[in-house]
């Protein structure tokens, strides 16, 4: 259970004990019942309206949190994997597949943390090695030469840091996956479902529309990692969750993102269903518009919206004489 919803917890468990008393030896009337399930609905509010950065990103780590493996099984009526980089071998962290969503046919590709301890092995977490990140470029490529949109669901701590990824070239794999991604001649949309952290994010994150949901996280690097590098304390994750300005909120007025698809009161592991129809029914608005304009105008568009991210200053110096 999450810290700040401890106080949420205890309130509901009392108002279910006196229903179930109330069956017996009512204590309560149905009168003041409603008055105490009010009375919990302000709570609510008031607790997931004042939520900090640091308890945000909780939320998008919540073990009960829809991944990809359910987005793929509730919004797609159709679905058929594709597996290995035809290189080295398959990447469990990454699922690859054509789906057909509302009616449409697109080539999904998601990474998939793992739901307990067998899967998230795995899955290794949701932290793609090299072959992860070059089948998912096969299968966009694919999906060019057949005429498919693209959909990718963005859902990772990072790609996996270990030894073996680096001999096999994970850097290479994810800048070559941002190269090609930029100058893919199909339309690409991105939903961000939990985490979005560093260039493990962006390999499969380059895209026509890029979209998160209001309590995921997009980053370039988890707030852990940050404290531990500036402070040398990784307790001061807080801090860093704050200074990093990796919310929704955040992202959308730095225009590094589009659009934010709300969840449920108090995030998506409340009632996934709503999460579900609130996607599906964004993904395929964004197809209807993407659909209409031609293939070089949006590969420019979308080439010229990444160069357009970020600041700096020139500053003029005089010349040495």
């Amino acid at each position: 259970m999450l810290t700040h919803e401890k106080q949420i917890q205890e309130y509901e468990e009392t108002i279910a004990k006196f229903k179930e008393q109330n069956q017996n030896n009512p204590l309560l009337s149905e009168a003041e019942l409603l008055k105490l399930e009010k009375k919990l609905a302000q709570l609510k509010k008031k607790v997931y309206s004042n939520l900090s950065p640091w308890e945000r990103v909780g939320i998008s780590r919540h073990p009960q949190r829809p991944r990809s493996v359910d987005y793929i099984e509730h919004l797609c009526e159709e679905f058929h994997e594709i597996a290995g980089d035809r290189l080295f071998r398959d990447d469990p962290a990454i699922i690859c597949g054509l789906a057909k969503i509302g009616g449409v046919k697109f080539m999904v590709i998601a990474q998939e943390k793992g739901c307990d301890t067998e899967s998230r092995l795995k899955r290794n977490f949701g932290m793609p090695h090299p072959e992860g990140y070059r089948k998912a470029l096969r299968c966009m490529k694919m999906a060019a030469k057949f005429k498919l949109p693209v959909l990718s669901l963005v859902d990772t701590p990072g790609a996996y840091p270990g030894l073996a990824a680096e001999e096999r070239g994970q850097g290479w794999a994810i800048a070559e996956n941002l190269f090609e991604m930029a100058r893919l001649p199909t339309p690409i949309l991105i939903v961000l479902i939990g985490e979005g952290c560093s260039g493990g994010a962006l390999g499969i994150g380059v895209g026509d529309v890029v979209s998160m949901l209001q309590h995921a996280y997009y980053s370039v690097i988890s707030p852990e990692g940050c404290a531990s590098i500036l402070w040398k304390d990784a307790g001061k994750n807080e801090i860093a969750a704050e200074a990093l300005k990796m919310q929704a909120e955040d992202l959308l007025q730095m225009e590094i993102i589009d659009d934010v698809i709300d969840e449920p009161l108090g995030g998506a592991h409340h009632d996934p269903k709503v999460v579900y129809d609130n996607v599906k029914k964004y993904i395929l608005a964004q197809w209807n518009v993407l659909k209409g304009i031609p293939l070089e105008t949006l590969v420019e568009q979308r080439y010229q919206k990444f160069r357009r991210m970020g600041k700096f200053i020139v500053e003029e110096k005089p010349d040495i004489q």
